[in-house]
């Protein structure tokens, strides 16, 4: 089942008292299925943030359609059941979290017990506890981050969009969200966000969506995109002179009692571990490296430009 499903989407801005457009999407197209994590990944001023001010309603497209849950986006029902973390949240700061968390459930009419057991179990989740009197203006951005997601969270969503989840947290704080993320998924959730944090990106996905310029430039399962990508492979050894070496392959470098040589041509794989032998060394692994996220974005980009 689809949870959400953009069909053409164009967004353009105004400048210049109206007289210059800017077309900053130009007719995307993005399906994400229940229960899954999809990355949606893109260089600055891509598209990504638009796009999904665009599925909450904080801008209306020119054109295209959107469907959460098979339901135009526009109607109360479509989003009642959606938790969003902007990328730069912004709270009341005269608050404390507490205060600001019990707000937000008064405004999805939670009732008080339901409210504050849920506030207590969130506030340790996202690693605010100890905090939750303090006042929000005194919060350093990764507390503030921290703060947002449990208000997103506040009202059991089924589906969440974050916009840069990781956006100023630490790296003890992107395991954390890193983790977080993983467990609402299983407990069957959908999660759709946008990042430029590759790695992070990597370890959780299940789909990615590459917008480049306005436009999808790829779409699809991380490990499809991966398979059979392979970017070099790499030749260990050892038990040889880095003269012998030198005359079999000029790349390669050494670590610690090894040797690590780096084959663009997998047609040289061969003569090389034949060569290493017939010099007395010791092959010990050849491996094959696989493009990364990173790489494939990049590549993306390259073929734009």
């Amino acid at each position: 089942m689809r949870i959400l499903e953009i069909t053409n989407l164009k967004k353009t801005f105004h400048s210049n008292f109206l007289i210059k457009k800017y077309r900053i999407l130009k007719g995307i197209d993005i399906s994400v299925e229940a229960g899954e994590i999809y990355g949606f990944l893109g260089p600055n001023g891509a598209g990504k943030t638009t796009t999904i001010k665009c599925i909450m309603g904080l801008l209306f497209p020119d054109e295209g359609e959107i469907l959460i849950n098979g339901r135009p986006a526009d109607t109360i029902d479509a989003r009642r059941p959606i938790g969003f973390l902007p990328e730069n949240p912004y709270f009341y700061d005269y608050l404390n979290a507490n205060e600001l968390l019990n707000f937000s459930a008064s405004l999805y009419s939670i009732p008080a017990a339901a409210a504050r057991e849920r506030i207590d179990r969130l506030i340790q989740q996202v690693g605010l506890a100890g905090f939750e009197r303090l006042k929000l203006r005194k919060f350093s951005k990764g507390m503030t981050q921290r703060l947002g997601m449990a208000q997103a969270l506040i009202q059991d969503p089924d589906f969440l969009i974050l916009d840069e989840p990781f956006s100023g947290l630490d790296p003890i704080g992107r395991k954390e969200f890193r983790d977080l993320i993983l467990n609402l998924k299983e407990q069957g959730k959908t999660i759709f966000f946008s990042s430029h944090i590759l790695q992070d990106m990597e370890m959780m996905v299940d789909r990615v969506g590459i917008i480049i310029n306005g436009k999808i430039s790829r779409q699809g399962k991380l490990s499809e995109l991966i398979a059979g990508s392979t970017r070099c492979h790499e030749i260990v050894c050892s038990q040889i002179s880095e003269k012998q070496l030198a005359l079999i392959h000029p790349n390669f470098v050494r670590r610690d009692n090894q040797y690590i040589i780096t084959l663009d041509n997998e047609a040289e794989i061969n003569l090389v571990v034949e060569s290493i032998i017939h010099n007395n060394g010791l092959v010990i692994a050849v491996n094959p490296v696989k493009k990364t996220l990173e790489d494939i974005f990049l590549n993306e980009i390259g073929e734009v430009q």
